[in-house]
């Protein structure tokens, strides 16, 4: 491309590839003012600002592209094609964000562990889910109208509606009363992947205990969080990781 270039003088496939680096561009700007404003504020108030600049920030956007792209939203927003769609299409949907979830997750994982090294790639991982995993919670409590404090009914039914529950399966299994939780993760898209690929178990155990702890703390900070097992922890084949939930006394 010429150094004099306006967007004038883009062809129709720089235009197309220029709106899509734009669509890019918005996507990272948007989580730079989340994170520093979890930096400058805390993570908890940034959530709470998050929730009320998305809904806007949402509605304005959708109703922008509506207007160029020619589809009717509703009033928040929302496209009525996709509030109209069929239920069984809309799981598949759902299913579809899960995977391309996990597979961007991965993706950032095998770039750094390629450039830099295994440590590096392990490190940024479980650093990112000290902000992702509060954040799901967050927004679940919000989806599911979860009171302040919800135990461990609500923590259960929290973690059925994380991104993991549309592509992994889990077993839940209340004891103690109703004050104590286990959690199996008996199918992992991740670890059956590898195991179909006759490869060990990913070493996931220190980002779990940062992901599960935070999750459930953030649904209820009296519940405390024991892994029972997760690689490179030896488990029985009906399960790769189970974790312990348990309200603490006080």
């Amino acid at each position: 491309m010429d150094a004099h270039t306006t967007m004038e003088g883009l062809s129709q496939e720089q235009l197309v590839q220029w709106i899509i680096q734009a669509l890019r561009r918005m996507l990272l700007h948007y989580g730079f003012w989340f994170n520093e404003t979890s930096h400058q504020l805390g993570l908890n108030r940034a959530c709470e600002l998050e929730d009320q600049v998305g809904e806007k920030a949402l509605a304005i956007t959708m109703k922008r592209l509506s207007k160029v792209l020619g589809f009717e939203v509703d009033a928040a927003g929302i496209p009525l094609s996709l509030k109209n769609m069929p239920r069984q299409q809309l799981s598949t949907l759902a299913e579809a964000l899960g995977v391309n979830w996990i597979g961007n997750d991965g993706l950032w994982f095998q770039e750094i562990e390629q450039g830099e090294e295994m440590f590096t790639a392990k490190r940024t991982n479980d650093t990112c889910w000290t902000s992702f995993s509060p954040y799901e919670a967050f927004r679940i409590r919000r989806l599911c109208s979860l009171p302040e404090n919800p135990g461990i009914m609500g923590l259960r039914q929290a973690l059925s509606m994380r991104m993991y529950a549309v592509v992994n399966r889990q077993s839940f299994e209340i004891d103690d009363g109703g004050k104590t939780l286990i959690f199996r993760m008996e199918n992992c898209r991740v670890q059956s992947k590898r195991k179909e690929k006759g490869l060990d178990d990913y070493p996931c155990k220190s980002a779990g205990v940062v992901e599960y702890s935070t999750f459930a703390r953030a649904i209820d900070p009296r519940i405390a969080t024991a892994c029972i097992a997760c690689p490179p922890d030896p488990h029985p084949d009906s399960f790769f990781c189970a974790w312990r939930f348990t309200i603490e006394k006080g």
